[in-house]
């Protein structure tokens, strides 16, 4: 079975890492590595990369580093990003010299990253040939692919804070970290995206899937992101794989993180079940098959599904491995159903 996933950060990452937890588990076989019923699973992620940024001369990718982290177990559990048993002194002393930007913190491991992927980018290798040669060391157990080789940054429209009735554009990292996303954002661009193409691999992964999974990271500034690159979104509409969705709302609010910003900022209700209709039914054009909701909002299942989108309410809090394994499981099983259904 090929298992094709589109991933922003910290959700994504640790979705992913029960859906590999759970592939693992139903390996039948642990030398050919044969699943029951599937054969060989290949799990392919097409990362955001709308949130990277330079800072300090390195190039940052966020999210394709906590989902290498987080699979190659080198991620720092408490915050969700970063290194392990990480250290700041670099950071310290660029704040001690006055160096801007002082909000974004570059760990001293995390920067080994960041040196190794912007000396291979100045020699004129692609993202997607970089982010390979890291995940070597990381074996994070999945393909991971950036959604596309060539620069496209999410910018946040604001208020200027110092000018009120003034529009400024931010990068979505300063709105993120630096202000917490409090400054309510008019809208979001993502520069070069109309440019962009998808990089290689992504179109392939989409076309072979089994399946395809909306894993449950920020609707907007992560997976809409990834389906904004020119191509993608029409390989999912057209693919005969089911496509299936996690819910990252429950019981109207984002679990982790600031989505609801987000969701405000596009129009979006903060409900799972507004996040469905955001990406819509493949049936009326959209992209979803299926769409898992938490049991707590388990009420909004007939709305959805009048929507053309089959929905079913299981536990989806990624309290532990076993608990994120068992959404997993839900996922495949409903991705199943869908497959089998005439």
């Amino acid at each position: 079975m090929r298992i094709t996933a589109l991933a922003g950060g910290i959700g994504g990452a640790r979705f992913l890492r029960g859906l590999r937890h759970h592939v693992q588990q139903a390996t039948s076989d642990p030398v050919s590595g044969e699943t029951a019923g599937t054969g060989l699973t290949e799990i392919t992620v097409i990362g955001n990369t709308g949130d990277d940024i330079w800072i300090h001369g390195l190039r940052v990718c966020p999210d394709l580093d906590t989902v290498m982290y987080t699979l190659g177990d080198g991620i720092d559990p408490e915050r969700g990003w970063g290194r392990l048993d990480e250290t700041f002194r670099a950071k310290e002393e660029l704040t001690a010299y006055g160096v801007e930007p002082t909000w974004f913190g570059l760990g001293d491991r995390d920067i080994g990253t960041h040196l190794v992927r912007t000396t291979s980018l100045n020699a004129g290798y692609p993202l997607s040939s970089v982010t390979e040669a890291l995940c070597e060391r990381w074996q994070p157990g999945v393909r991971l692919i950036p959604m596309t080789d060539d620069r496209a940054e999410t910018h946040v429209i604001v208020d200027d804070p110092d000018n009120p009735g003034t529009d400024i554009a931010l990068h979505f990292q300063e709105w993120w970290i630096r202000y917490r996303a409090s400054l309510p954002a008019r809208r979001f661009v993502v520069v070069g995206i109309e440019e962009a193409k998808p990089a290689p691999g992504v179109v392939d992964a989409l076309r072979n899937a089994d399946v395809i999974v909306f894993p449950p990271s920020n609707p907007i500034v992560s997976i809409s992101t990834i389906l904004a690159v020119p191509g993608i979104a029409d390989e999912i509409r057209a693919t005969r794989a089911p496509v299936v969705g996690v819910s990252p709302i429950i019981s109207g609010a984002p679990v982790r993180g600031m989505a609801d910003a987000c969701l405000r900022a596009s129009g979006i209700e903060t409900s799972a079940a507004a996040v469905a209709a955001h990406y819509g039914a493949r049936s009326s054009g959209g992209l979803l098959d299926g769409w898992l909701v938490d049991t707590s909002d388990a009420a909004s299942t007939p709305v959805i599904e009048q929507a053309g989108i089959t929905t079913r309410a299981v536990p989806l809090l990624m309290t532990d491995l076993d608990a994120t394994a068992a959404m997993a499981a839900e996922t495949l099983g409903l991705a199943s159903r869908l497959r089998s259904t005439p």
